[in-house]
């Protein structure tokens, strides 16, 4: 199995530490691995830290923050190659870089897969610094590259400002999903792949203040690229991840946004497919009538 990396950029000020010391907060027994260019650069609530030695932090839950400066490959294959058995990577992108070229780059290392780019959106600044002929390009380019976008200081706005900023934001990026994160508080399935599967959700949707899920359970073999595609293709649903029954065996299926992947699955799972999206968008008898469709 790949270990996923999901790239968390936007301009700065945007909110990344503060949605990345959330995550940390809330991993919900996943062993996570932070990436950064230096550790000045972010401020890890000093109450999660337990060690800091020569570009390495170790952080309560079994998560790590490590400084990658120039060498981020070198990074990501350590990270990689750890008998500490990660389950995901966190990349926090400087305020300017291209969140694109990272996940390319990402893609050129074995063992890894890129995840998602998630680019945060300041509610308050965002068009302003679109508008900025020095910025614009940089803003600009961030939002077109993202799967999800994340919009942050949603309580700095009227409602009225925030659903403006909201319709400006997709057609920026038609092709991303548009949640909001209020203080960065989101859940971590919303923005990270290695999302619980069936058996720790069990039966029941989630239910986290502007987010829900179901749980889809095909019965017999399907075809998964199908499958995969349909999920993909519904606004509401923002990741979806699990495993199918197919005719040559199992199939994990990924889906972030527009994007997805099916892989083959190594080993015994137990199938059903964790669906998570935006609440006010999210139908959920809607979502299941697809995998039926699809059988």
């Amino acid at each position: 199995m790949k270990l996923p990396v999901t790239v968390i950029s936007g301009y700065l000020g945007a909110g990344k530490t503060t949605l990345i010391n959330h995550l940390l907060r809330n991993a919900n027994g996943l062993r996570l691995a932070v990436l950064v260019n230096e550790f000045g650069e972010l401020s890890i609530d000093e109450d999660l830290i337990e060690a800091e030695e020569d570009g390495l932090m170790s952080i309560s839950g079994g998560c790590v923050c490590c400084a990658f400066g120039g060498d981020m490959i070198g990074v990501l294959e350590d990270i990689r190659d750890s008998t500490l058995g990660f389950d995901h990577v966190l990349l926090e992108a400087s305020g300017v870089a291209l969140p694109g070229s990272i996940m390319t780059t990402v893609g050129l290392v074995d063992g890894l897969r890129p995840d998602a780019s998630i680019v945060l959106a300041d509610a308050e600044q965002v068009q302003r610094n679109a508008a900025n002929k020095y910025l614009a390009d940089t803003v600009l380019r961030q939002l077109e590259q993202a799967d999800i976008l994340l919009v942050t200081k949603t309580d700095l706005v009227s409602a009225e400002r925030l659903s403006q900023v909201e319709d400006w934001l997709r057609m920026q990026a038609p092709q991303a999903r548009v949640l909001r994160a209020e203080r960065g508080k989101v859940p971590l399935e919303a923005v990270v792949g290695a999302i619980p599967l069936v058996g720790r959700y069990g039966s029941a949707p989630m239910s986290k203040s502007a987010f829900a899920s179901t749980v889809l359970s095909p019965r017999g073999p399907m075809n998964a690229e199908d499958l995969a595609r349909t999920l993909a293709g519904v606004d509401a649903i923002t990741r979806a991840k699990g495993y199918v029954e197919t005719d040559e065996g199992l199939a994990l299926i990924h889906v972030v946004g527009e994007r997805y992947e099916v892989e083959i699955a190594d080993g015994p799972h137990e199938v059903g497919v964790v669906c998570i999206g935006a609440r006010a968008l999210f139908d959920a008898e809607l979502v299941q009538n697809l995998v039926r469709a699809e059988a």
